[in-house]
């Protein structure tokens, strides 16, 4: 038993027609080449170019100055220690004011 029309509606296909398509891609491959001949001839390669804004700049700066600063890696260590065995306390008054204080010097607003 052959089963057909099955994904169609039962509406039949038209069959491939296979010198169609092989006309069709004779007549690609020929443009392409064509395009490859000129396109050789008549132009130089493209080139491509990025611009970074002012911002972008900056930030490319502090990443760099901070990849260079220096780490204390013993104090990263205790610190890390602290956290994950739960004996690190936050003075939540304290960095309150440490972040206000922060705030003012990068926007210039006083607190």
């Amino acid at each position: 038993m052959a089963i057909n029309n099955v994904n169609n509606g039962g509406v039949p296909k038209t069959p491939i027609d296979n010198s169609k398509v092989n006309q069709q891609n004779q007549n690609q491959a020929a443009q392409q080449q064509a395009a490859v001949k000129s396109g050789a001839t008549a132009s130089a390669p493209r080139q491509d170019s990025v611009s970074l804004t002012q911002s972008a700049q900056q930030l490319n700066q502090v990443q760099k100055k901070s990849a260079e600063a220096p780490v204390n890696q013993e104090k990263v260590d205790k610190l890390k220690k602290a956290i994950q065995s739960g004996d690190y306390k936050v003075n939540a008054d304290s960095l309150a004011q440490k972040i206000a204080t922060m705030e003012s010097q990068m926007f210039g607003v006083k607190s």
